[in-house]
């Protein structure tokens, strides 16, 4: 696009957009337009975004042109796509009505040529004279059934692009022409009701994510200042407001609880299946389900920013995205179809000329090769399998974001993992209390919770939690004095107490060889450590650590069950702290005290070594080697925006069982996709034979057809499920 130029956008819903064919024609019809600079297609959301100069070209023309393909446009309301615009009644049904008729006619017909002329007659038994009345009827199937095709292949003509419209168009104009008014009214029908299917399995997983767009509440109950409660808009609520959901609500916002306990569904956004606690700090998502309890939350993102909206978009940008599977079935139909036409040419004029065969049987012959070559199963079969791929992955809160991620999912030999956030908890937590001089654990950590409640240290605040989890309520501390960078004192009781490092330990001078041998060795165990004293004594020692998740070591054994050669961690933390989660979770290779440059060149090396290697991580620092990596995963739920938006694939909860069942589940779609070409060329390939020995007839090669069309849609479709078991991935 041009600096400066004047550019609009105009975003439309387009009706019988349902498959790659149709985004084809659509763009060889718009891209010629003068003033039209970049399209964007969205064939989940049948949606299409136009870039244009407004000074050289008007909508109307842009909606004329889109009409000329057989399609219509219509004008999305609001800038975000989301509203959706009002479909006349033939628009919602005309392609079934239209589909139904043509049936009902075919059907009638043969009953009425069975009456007059005999039940083998009535399929071609041998040449006789039509009846008029079945005549009219398979006409009229003929015209029912083309009544959708015709403008498209009209359209493939004139720009000199012949696809399966213009092919079934032909064969059924040829039929008629030979007096086969059976056997092209069955073509028509049958050719309809493959279309038809397509439209309704690309809509099914069009509405399975359309759902999404109904799980947030159009209002949110805000508390004003005073105490009232109004309801807003969700749209019309800002950052910071105080919301209040009842129990059994929807949550309309993300946001921070601020008061009150519950448990919430959250299966809709990070696919989790049962109810996550809700407290007082704790983060809830918009859509989610709200439990038996009065909940008030500080929204922190704007309607347009949420986890369920981000959620969304991410899906929508992912159908703009082909797999290699679509592209490569792409390439092939645009050299196989004219490849078809140019051979029908051949099977029609050979045998006559060469071989004195019959003029018109083989031309019925180079009928029912167009009608068999078509390659609408082949074309149909790998879209819907990627977007119900797609689908499966984000009701599981597994979000892709294209079919290519997708495909390279099922290629992956080695997982590098931080360690901090992703086989870690990411937040400290104590790990070990030791109690000296006759103190207790409650003690120890009563003391070191009553200092620390005036600190806002990460290890301090990993003890006041600890404390909290223990029903402790210390008693505030007098005097407090921060030491930087060592501790703090104060007055508990009446009596001076301390906390701080192994330094500030050696520096009271109150470290004995025994003690030191301890701290030694908790240090080296991967903790820091907390030393809690008084004047005259040592009262025990708190080691603070990062807890592995609970189904960290499990998923480091999925990933080797589910065909992963190698999976090395990476972190920026010291060596022993890495040792000791490496040993607990089991992976194969540690890498430590990485800088982001670090785990960059520790990717770039496990790709030169492997050659497919997918990264996990969470933070800022990460998003480098993620984007570096074949395939990169964010910790959607507690990862930074950073690292999402730089990955390919964002697991929105935190459970890291996600990626075993992904790897597995993207190579089932990658089995169902060869399954369906395998299939689809198949009994292309057999009614090819049966044209050249001139066995084949119409109404069979297009009943193969629509049933090997039928079969790759079907078994595309049993990807909706998702493949079961998320935790292991069966």
């Amino acid at each position: 696009m041009m600096a400066g130029a004047p550019c609009e956008i105009a975003n439309y819903r387009v009706v019988g957009m349902d498959c790659a064919d149709e985004v084809a024609a659509l763009r060889a019809a718009l891209m010629p337009l003068p003033g039209v600079r970049d399209l964007k297609f969205d064939i989940l959301n049948a949606r299409i975004t136009v870039a244009y100069d407004e000074n050289r070209v008007r909508r109307s023309d842009i909606e004329a042109a889109v009409a000329g393909t057989g399609m219509r446009a219509h004008p999305v309301l609001d800038t975000q796509g989301r509203r959706e615009p009002e479909l006349t009644l033939w628009e919602r049904w005309g392609r079934t009505s239209a589909t139904t008729i043509s049936g009902l006619l075919v059907l009638a017909g043969f009953s009425a040529h069975s009456l007059v002329a005999g039940l083998y007659l009535a399929v071609g038994g041998h040449e006789i004279a039509m009846p008029l009345l079945p005549r009219i009827l398979y006409l009229g199937a003929v015209l029912s059934g083309a009544w959708f095709i015709l403008p498209k292949a009209w359209h493939a003509l004139r720009r000199a692009r012949p696809d399966m419209n213009l092919l079934m168009t032909i064969a059924v104009a040829g039929a008629i022409g030979i007096g086969k008014y059976f056997e092209a009214a069955t073509v028509a029908f049958l050719f309809a009701l493959s279309l038809a299917l397509e439209a309704w399995s690309v809509g099914r997983a069009r509405r399975a994510i359309g759902a999404l767009l109904r799980l947030t509440p159009p209002t949110a109950r805000v508390m004003n200042a005073d105490g009232r409660e109004q309801e807003l808009q969700v749209d019309a609520v800002p950052v910071g407001a105080r919301i209040v959901v009842r129990p059994g609500e929807r949550i309309p916002l993300d946001g921070r609880v601020i008061a009150g306990e519950s448990h919430v569904n959250q299966a809709p956004i990070t696919g989790e299946s049962a109810p996550v606690e809700k407290v007082a700090g704790s983060d809830v998502f918009a859509g989610s389900i709200n439990g038996d309890g009065v909940l008030e939350f500080e929204s922190t993102k704007p309607a347009g920013d949420t986890t369920l909206a981000h959620m969304l978009r991410l899906v929508e940008q992912a159908q703009q995205e082909r797999a290699p599977s679509e592209q490569w079935v792409d390439r092939f139909a645009r050299y196989y179809t004219p490849a078809v036409m140019a051979l029908a040419v051949l099977v029609m004029l050979i045998p006559p000329l060469v071989a004195g065969g019959s003029w018109s049987g083989w031309f019925y012959q180079a009928l029912v090769l167009l009608v068999i070559a078509c390659p609408c199963a082949l074309v149909i079969s790998t879209p819907v399998s990627i977007v119900a791929a797609l689908t499966a992955a984000a009701r599981v809160g597994v979000l892709v974001k294209g079919g290519l991620h997708l495909e390279q999912a099922g290629h992956i030999r080695v997982v590098a993992l931080d360690k901090t956030g992703t086989l870690t908890e990411g937040r400290p937590q104590v790990q070990t209390v030791v109690p000296l001089a006759g103190h207790t654990e409650r003690e120890i950590v009563e003391t070191a919770g009553a200092i620390e409640a005036r600190s806002e240290h990460p290890l301090g605040r990993a003890i006041v939690r600890h404390a909290e989890a223990l029903g402790l309520r210390p008693a505030p501390v007098e005097r407090f004095a921060a030491l930087k960078g060592k501790g703090a004192t104060g007055v508990l009781d009446g009596r001076p107490v301390w906390i701080g490092s192994h330094r500030l330990l050696e520096e009271r001078g109150q470290e004995t060889p025994a003690m030191h041998e301890q701290l030694e060795q908790l240090s080296g165990a991967g903790t820091s450590v907390v030393v809690v004293g008084r004047e005259d004594h040592v009262c025990g020692f708190i080691a603070v650590g990062d807890r592995v998740r609970a189904e960290s070591a499990a998923t480091v054994a999925a990933l080797r069950a589910a065909g992963v050669e190698r999976v090395v961690m990476l972190t920026g933390d010291n060596q022993a702290t890495a040792e000791r989660i490496g040993s607990l979770t089991g992976v194969d290779e540690v890498r430590a005290e990485l800088l982001p440059e670090g785990k960059v060149a520790a990717v770039e090396e496990l790709v030169a070594r492997y050659g497919a290697v997918a990264m996990i991580g969470d933070g800022v620092n990460d998003a480098p080697a993620l984007a570096r990596a074949n395939l990169g995963i964010a910790m959607g739920a507690v990862g930074s925006d950073a690292a999402i938006e730089t990955a390919d694939i964002a697991l929105m909860s935190d459970d890291l069982a996600r990626v075993p069942w992904l790897l597995r589940h993207s190579r089932r779609t990658l089995a169902i996709i060869r399954q369906n070409i395998v299939a689809s060329l198949a009994v292309k390939a057999a009614f090819v034979l049966l044209a050249f020995s001139g066995r084949a007839s119409l109404w069979a090669a297009i009943a193969a057809d629509m049933g090997v069309s039928l079969l790759v849609v079907f078994n595309a479709l049993r990807l909706l499920g998702g493949g079961t078991d998320r935790k292991n991935g069966t």
